[in-house]
């Protein structure tokens, strides 16, 4: 897991802006964003997806950073006054309160265009890379709409913000390795119910699930369960994929 998470940390590093790249503060605004820590579970996807439908992990470098760049162009977005007026992400100023919530907006604009020139550098499917990507950025906004309203669909919410970089990370790495449909169907039903105990798990952490908290904790076992037997039949090594769904069951962070 460890050469994944170097390659991971590589590729973005390579396609981040350095921060001495005018205009200065929006690159320090676009590292700071990415490089605050994080588990970097949706490129993990992307690269497991690769591996798992029998390809390298190195066919999917760009599909990881971009899905990673992506997810977090989100999360600045999410942190801003007029949407959660979150102050502390991963222990630390978000990127509105470091570097004031302009700043903050043009660079979740800039890492959202970011992920979609890394995408486009796939070697293999680099154009239906991009359209997985473009489908699953779409998805999160609606996500993040149904969030914001009084009457939000739950099922909807978590499905769209959540799983949806889920299922795209794991199409992205999938393609990126010319997998075939039956596969790439597989990967995405993993990467959907990876997403959605993913989400349960996160309810369970923060306290504000719309459940109880044994049927929250049921509903993660199910889906965490689910996913793991989707990997069943793909042609490559799905064991990083596995041992990711199991880590996140559970976790404390």
């Amino acid at each position: 897991m460890n050469g994944l998470l170097d390659l991971v940390e590589k590729t973005l590093d390579e396609v981040l802006p350095r921060e001495d790249v005018r205009p200065r503060e929006l690159s320090a605004a676009m590292r700071y964003a990415v490089g605050t820590g994080g588990k970097r579970v949706r490129p993990l996807i992307a690269l497991g997806a690769a591996i798992a439908a029998g390809g390298r992990a190195g066919d999917a470098a760009y599909p990881a950073a971009a899905i990673e760049l992506l997810h977090n162009y989100t999360l600045v977005h999410d942190d801003l006054p007029s949407m959660d007026n979150d102050e502390m992400r991963r222990g630390k100023p978000t990127v509105w309160k470091k570097f004031g919530e302009v700043n903050a907006i043009l660079a979740g604009d800039a890492l959202q265009a970011l992920a979609f020139s890394a995408a486009a550098k796939t070697p293999k499917n680099a154009a239906k890379v991009v359209a997985a990507l473009a489908e699953a950025g779409a998805g999160v906004v609606a996500g993040q709409v149904e969030d914001i309203a009084a009457t939000g669909d739950t099922a909807y919410i978590y499905e769209h913000k959540t799983a949806d970089l889920f299922v795209a990370a794991a199409a992205m790495g999938a393609l990126a390795a010319n997998a075939d449909g039956v596969s790439l169907s597989s990967l995405k039903s993993f990467a959907l119910n990876l997403g959605l105990a993913f989400q349960y798990e996160d309810d369970l952490l923060d306290g504000d699930s719309p459940y109880s908290r044994e049927e929250t904790e049921r509903l993660a076992a199910e889906t965490t369960a689910t996913a793991i037997r989707s990997l069943e039949e793909l042609p490559g090594d799905a064991s990083i994929l596995k041992n990711l769904a199991s880590r996140l069951l559970g976790r404390n962070v």
